[in-house]
């Protein structure tokens, strides 16, 4: 049998599905490789926020966590 039919074609994966083989393969270089080449591609769809700047940034994002803590515990 050939293995490399075996193997999923990373290149039809979403980057979500990709994640998750990584997750699940951590030792599939190819795949992390193909899932990093495609978050560089497009850096403004990483999901995440930038790194706080100033006191009153973090002073911020201290508070919106709290208030998520707080949301949390109340449901």
């Amino acid at each position: 049998m050939d293995i490399s039919a075996m193997k999923p074609d990373f290149e039809q994966m979403s980057k979500a599905e990709l994640r998750a083989y990584i997750v699940s393969h951590p030792n599939e270089k190819e795949a992390f490789e193909k899932f990093v080449d495609r978050f560089k591609a497009n850096p403004e769809d990483r999901g995440w926020h930038p790194y706080p700047q100033t006191p009153e940034d973090l002073a911020k994002v201290q508070q919106l966590i709290q208030q998520r803590i707080e949301q949390s515990h109340s449901n």
